[in-house]
């Protein structure tokens, strides 16, 4: 006895079966027991469908910080090279700062971060300066970690608030030569403090952790851009969504050299002075 099956198909059948990017759908059409494809074309689609990594319904940062529409801070000399006989390897110390060297906040005592390589000293000098007239509004001494990343100071209590509307100089020395500063390898950068937008402020105050990196760095806003995504680093250290959001971060600004650096959980202010 012979059993004949009648495997005829509409075109138009097919052409609903084969959809783009949906292989199991079209071997599943090919079964000759089963001919409705569209349950396992269904569950495919969703099996395949992932999340667009940095949206911003998940607060990552998936474009390069914006850097604010302003002038850049003065031309100075530049940071020292001399003296980097402390400095061990080819990394010299870095700050983490946009390629202008400025960086705008909100707060009136903002956090800083410097990658410091590996070196035989164990202390740091910073200089907080007035920009127009460059007097010294704040100094400390601060304790280097015995190993080499990216390390932190945050302004504290005792040194004066920056003024709205004013911009900063700073500066970073390694303490090489104790005897003459001239020699010391530094870097130096600006921070200008602005009064954030009615918007902006109300977006941020009701933000959660994970959406502020991406708020902050929309706006231009360097210093509390980077403070938010280290928090989100140190409170979730092995997150991978955290690692992988400071190192773009850190390279859209041109930081590729330290982006994979730890991130220490440093420094000490050992001495400090407010003028």
């Amino acid at each position: 006895m012979s059993i004949s099956i009648n495997l005829s198909i509409s075109s138009t059948s097919i052409m609903e079966c084969i959809k783009p990017s949906l292989y199991l759908s079209i071997v599943a059409c090919s079964l000759p027991l089963y001919f409705n494809c569209f349950p396992i074309a269904t569950l495919a689609t969703q099996k395949m469908q992932f999340p667009s990594q940095g949206t911003k319904q998940d607060g990552l940062i998936s474009q390069a910080f914006k850097p604010p529409k302003r002038g850049s801070p003065p031309v100075s000399a530049g940071g020292s090279t001399r003296g980097s006989v402390c400095i061990s390897g080819k990394q010299l110390i870095t700050p983490l700062i946009p390629s202008n060297k400025l960086g705008l906040t909100f707060a009136e005592r903002p956090k800083f971060f410097w990658y410091v390589p590996q070196t035989s000293v164990k202390t740091a000098k910073l200089l907080l300066l007035s920009d127009a007239d460059q007097n010294v509004l704040y100094e400390t001494t601060l304790t280097l970690p015995n190993t080499p990343g990216i390390v932190s100071y945050t302004l504290p209590e005792s040194a004066p608030p920056l003024a709205i509307g004013k911009t900063y100089h700073w500066y970073l020395t390694l303490v090489c030569d104790a005897q003459d500063f001239s020699t010391n390898p530094r870097v130096e950068g600006w921070v200008e403090r602005i009064q954030p937008e009615s918007s902006l402020s109300e977006k941020l105050a009701t933000a959660d952790a994970r959406k502020l990196p991406y708020i902050y760095a929309e706006a231009g806003i360097w210093h509390e851009a980077l403070t938010a995504i280290a928090q989100l680093r140190y409170s979730e250290p092995k997150n991978l969504r955290n690692i992988l959001n400071w190192r773009q971060f850190l390279t859209s600004v041109g930081l590729n050299a330290i982006a994979s650096e730890p991130l220490l959980d440093c420094c000490q202010a050992e001495n400090s002075a407010s003028k």
